[in-house]
Order: structure tokens, then C-alpha cells, then sequence
């Protein structure tokens, strides 16, 4: 699985507090880890480090999100926000 692509998609958590929410992959740690945000609770300069295998990967990419980290600019909070809460993501889930 090449690293740049799990960058910008939307994920489940399935495992820990955090159980059931969404949160968009915004950071990778290797093999094991990546680095999660949700824009509200886990936010984009603090986001929660997760293992992939408590992770559930939904088909959706937040393809302006990953644009902009891999273009090394700012995210914001509310733009990951906004992502999570708009009506294709809520069909998804």
C-alpha cells in the first residue's frame, strides 16, 4: 500500500474512545500508525495517533484535504469540519 494514498481519507475508528466517529487521515507514521483529526475534538494541530488495524478505511478521499498536505500548506479545522459533515459523507456511514 503506497503511503501518499491513505492521505486525505475518510476513517472509522474502531477501537478506543473515540469508537464509531469519523475522522480524516491527515499524517503517516509508517506501516503501523498514521496521525487522525476530526477538525473538532482531535484537531489538525494536535491530531490522535492511531494504528491502522483499529482503523475501518471508507472508499471517500478528501481529495482538496490531501491536496493541500501534500502541497505542505495549512489545513484548517474547519475545512476538515465541513468535509466530515457534508451530506455524502453522512450517506456513507
Amino acid at each position: 500500500m503506497e503511503q501518499n494514498s491513505l492521505l486525505g481519507k475518510v476513517v472509522h475508528s474502531t477501537a478506543g474512545r473515540d469508537m464509531h466517529k469519523k475522522f480524516i487521515v491527515v499524517g503517516i507514521l509508517g506501516n503501523e500508525y498514521v496521525y487522525i483529526s476530526d477538525g473538532e475534538l482531535r484537531k489538525i494541530g494536535k491530531p490522535k495517533k492511531k494504528k491502522v488495524k483499529h482503523l475501518n478505511f471508507t472508499g471517500i478521499v478528501a481529495e482538496e484535504i490531501r491536496d493541500i498536505i501534500l502541497s505542505e500548506k495549512e489545513v484548517t479545522n474547519s475545512k476538515i469540519k465541513i468535509f466530515l459533515q457534508s451530506e455524502d459523507i453522512g450517506k456513507e456511514v
